[in-house]
């Protein structure tokens, strides 16, 4: 069965409205307005609510790039939130990025909670989680605060910097922080025969390693998955791979983790998405994810 999931315990995060490619959206005392390629239908609120609700907008310069627009100057750059579930909780550093941007993807909330509810129920002590792809450790601080040896790999130092900033406004330490291209930092793995009770994969369509090596997820994933799964611990794991991708369904991610993995136990599939207080439901990706214990 292919599952929607939503986040249910953000509290810093409301998706207000979307809809006319753009979303509406409350990140702590902050309102924003960003583009938003997936929003193809009709904005439930009127053009004149948008526009006085928000407090900063996003006008793009180029497909890439863009420039933020504050109502009022005293708006801040940066900012800080809080996640909180059942099980730990986490603090961000926010900021305004000329990509659109702020260093956190709030659809995620649902791995999170994945990640932390299985760290607490392994019988190993102190489970090794290894996060892929890891951009600014949402994942990586979920896993380190419910318990778990939490190792970060990203390819760019930068954000990896800014993972660091939110393990230490989350009164957290001792991630391992590893600035590498991921596959080629799994590969190194495998010949260690190293293994992992818990790995996250949250690739991007696009992507560069730090020496120039080239990422597209159709050409690259199956075989990251395939290495991945190596390293897996046989005894008890989980594994969460997501994808955000115009061209991905879960049908796409349930056949690589079953070709990659056949022994899979516990196998979810589905589509994350954000429930907007207007009504509307926003898809941002779809995901596989499994456990055994």
């Amino acid at each position: 069965m292919i599952q929607l999931l939503t986040p249910s315990h953000w509290k810093d995060y409301e998706l207000i409205d979307c809809g006319n490619f753009e979303k509406l959206e409350r990140f702590g005392q902050v309102i924003l307005i960003r583009p938003e390629p997936q929003a193809v239908w009709s904005k439930q609120l009127p053009e004149s609510e948008w526009q006085k609700l928000h407090h900063i907008r996003f006008k793009g310069r180029s497909a890439t790039a863009g420039d933020w627009v504050k109502k009022n100057l005293k708006t801040p750059d940066r900012w800080h939130i809080e996640y909180k579930n059942n099980d730990v909780a986490i603090k961000f550093r926010l900021a305004l990025t000329s990509f659109k941007h702020l260093g956190i993807f709030p659809e995620q909330a649902v791995n999170w909670d994945y990640i932390s509810e299985n760290v607490k129920r392994f019988k190993t002590p102190k489970p090794k989680v290894l996060n892929l792809f890891a951009y600014t450790g949402g994942a990586s601080l979920i896993a380190q605060a419910a318990g778990a040896d939490t190792t970060h790999v990203d390819s760019i130092k930068q954000v990896v910097s800014w993972a660091n900033e939110n393990q230490e406004l989350s009164g957290l330490k001792d991630i391992r922080w590893v600035v590498e291209d991921a596959l080629k930092f799994v590969k190194r793995e495998i010949k260690r025969g190293k293994k992992y009770n818990g790995i996250i994969l949250d690739p991007p369509a696009y992507g560069h390693g730090p020496n120039g090596e080239k990422w597209k997820l159709e050409d690259h994933i199956n075989e990251m998955i395939n290495d991945v799964v190596q390293l897996l611990d046989p005894t008890e794991h989980f594994l969460i791979l997501n994808t955000y991708s115009l061209g991905f369904s879960s049908v796409i991610v349930e056949n690589l983790i079953r070709g990659a993995y056949p022994l899979v136990q516990n196998l979810e599939i589905g589509e994350l998405y954000l429930q907007a207080t207007a009504g509307s439901k926003l898809p941002l990706g779809v995901f596989g994810k499994f456990y055994k214990i």
